[in-house]
């Protein structure tokens, strides 16, 4: 791109708002901040106290004068005000010129309603955007895995992620056929909490539960199944205690929430003009975003739905990849931005 004054100034920010984490791609420098979406606040003058990783840190951990809160939700924001100070934080984070106000892009989920477009795009343009722009999450996905989105052939990109699996049908800049469900890595982990409770009268945290996930969760029976020590708090006796469980006990517990995306799939299937069926036969599903790193998903995926399904390479930082790849050549990809 030719040297201008205008490029030098200006720090243009593309942000993977997530339901667990927040990625933030500046343009011509990459991706410089990868961090869980939790801020830490002190309750008495409202004042944040850590964000990030450090807050997430203090997850379960923090006295009555500091609460820590996720301020996304389904993918949307919950909470305004604090979503807004997280922006304004990661924004500053990055920002090497101030007098600048950055270009902003956000990814949203497909099925993101008028009034949450509202609401992301106040809380970035608060937070020092100059201008706001929204991109869908599966069509962010897409270019980051290097899909040719533009052309007259179809591309399906499954992308689950905390809070919604996103399926999208793409063809000439578009999304033919969307499917969102509100069910993603919390409701997983949710699941696992329960479980916990109703079979061994056991209470965990939500990060204990994350780690059962990532350590013995699956989608599909494993070769050799896997094993690990929870530790939280008996409910009849009130105290700490450990327990032994395995991946076949969890496999059962997260058993609904994976069947509820395996049908999600199907239902975009079945919604997939058949000329675009046929690209999809033919090219395959990519699978994105960080619940697609579950033990297993993508052979349940290629088992249910008799399709070649490939998981993508780094899928956490696929959609904030595509993002920033609009960011970088804006006049190209400007016909991909949801409109206002």
């Amino acid at each position: 791109m030719p040297f201008s004054f205008w490029n030098w100034l200006s720090n243009d920010i593309a942000i993977d708002l997530g339901t667990c984490n927040t990625l933030v791609y500046v343009k011509g420098r990459g991706i410089l901040v990868r961090e869980p979406s939790t801020v830490a606040v002190r309750k008495p003058d409202h004042r944040i106290v850590a964000i990030g990783t450090a807050a997430r840190e203090m997850m379960g951990k923090t006295h009555r004068d500091i609460e820590v809160i996720r301020p996304m939700r389904d993918g949307v924001i919950d909470d305004d005000e604090v979503a807004e100070m997280m922006i304004r934080a990661f924004i500053r984070k990055v920002q090497k010129n101030r007098l600048m106000r950055p270009r902003v892009i956000v990814c949203v989920p497909s099925g993101v309603t008028k009034s949450e477009k509202r609401i992301i795009r106040d809380s970035a343009e608060h937070a020092g955007a100059r201008e706001v722009h929204l991109i869908a999450e599966p069509m962010a996905a897409a270019l980051g895995v290097g899909l040719p989105v533009t052309d007259p052939v179809g591309s399906m990109v499954i992308d689950v992620g905390g809070g919604t699996t996103e399926i999208a049908v793409i063809s000439l800049s578009g999304i033919v056929t969307d499917t969102s469900v509100r069910v993603g890595g919390d409701e997983i982990d949710e699941c696992i909490v329960q479980f916990m409770r109703r079979s061994y009268n056991l209470l965990i945290g939500e990060r204990t539960a994350e780690e059962i996930k990532m350590r013995i969760g699956s989608a599909i029976e494993l070769e050799e199944e896997l094993s690990i020590v929870a530790k939280g708090r008996d409910l009849v006796a009130g105290i700490p205690r450990a327990i032994e469980i395995n991946s076949i006990e969890i496999r059962e517990a997260i058993a609904e929430p994976v069947s509820q995306i395996v049908d999600a799939v199907k239902v975009a299937l079945e919604k997939t003009p058949p000329e675009l069926a046929a690209d999809i036969r033919d090219r395959g599903i990519i699978l994105t975003g960080g619940g697609a790193l579950l033990r297993g998903l993508e052979a349940r995926l290629r088992e249910e739905t008799s399709l070649p399904v490939v998981l993508a390479e780094d899928p956490l930082t696929c959609v904030v990849r595509g993002t920033g790849k609009v960011l970088d050549d804006f006049e190209t990809y400007q016909s991909v931005l949801l409109k206002s």
